[in-house]
């Protein structure tokens, strides 16, 4: 589903090399989290997978489509292809629950019957159906979330990218945001998932890619946030 061969990004404001040579491949349906301090890369990679910044050098193909290079015309088609999920949840706030989840569908021109239908099934996935009339400053952090997350899938997309998707919820609320997640992904789509939550992604034992200095320095089909070796060895150094 998504595959980098040599990326590298380097900002031309400051110089930083954002990402050094980055090679990747995720597969259909796989469960992601990409991990690394502030600074590393992982939220320049999430930006490059759906073209909100453009790689330096590499190439990068994103559900067949090479993305390196698209032209402007091009972009909207890919990103209706995605599903994407912020830390900041990017609501609408004079529109209600039904309406933010509905303007996705709006933007590709979908008919009013299949939008209602989508909606509707996708606010019961996410437990929302009751409060479809509700505003965003209505809702908890949890409850605007999950509308951030129904309105990424209600095109059923074949891929997901959250970028800190819990970092702003208790840590129940977040594991309830996270069963959502799994669930999305046992139906087949791709997840890939930034995060600084350490509890979550040793918990849950899915691939893990860690990003430091713009490289990846560890992928492991079930991992943990650090690398435990490496961990005990700076504590006792």
């Amino acid at each position: 589903m998504i595959h980098l061969k040599d990326v590298t990004k380097i900002y031309k404001a400051n110089g930083v090399v954002a990402l050094d040579q980055v090679t990747l491949d995720i597969e259909r349906g796989e469960f992601v989290f990409i991990v690394g301090t502030s600074g590393s890369g992982k939220s320049t990679l999430m930006k490059l997978l759906m073209h909100e910044e453009i790689a330096t050098s590499g190439s990068i193909v994103v559900d067949g489509q090479d993305v390196t290079h698209l032209k402007p015309k091009e972009i909207p088609y890919l990103r209706r292809r995605l599903g994407v999920i912020f830390q900041d949840y990017r609501l609408l706030e004079d529109k209600t629950v039904y309406e933010n989840v509905a303007f996705a569908m709006q933007v590709i021109e979908a008919p009013r019957k299949i939008m209602e239908r989508s909606v509707n099934t996708v606010l019961d996935i996410v437990g929302l159906r009751k409060k479809f009339n509700s505003f965003p400053a209505q809702l908890s952090g949890g409850e605007q979330q999950r509308v951030a997350i129904a309105r990424a899938i209600v095109n059923d997309p074949r891929i997901v990218i959250a970028d800190e998707p819990t970092g702003n919820l208790d840590p129940e609320t977040s594991w309830d945001i996270m069963d959502i997640f799994q669930r999305i992904n046992a139906a087949g789509t791709t997840i890939v998932m930034a995060t600084h939550d350490k509890t979550i992604v040793d918990q849950m034992q899915r691939r893990v890619i860690a990003i430091a200095g713009g490289k990846i320095t560890r992928d492991e089909a079930r991992g943990a946030y650090e690398n435990q070796t490496h961990a005990y060895d700076k504590f006792f150094r």
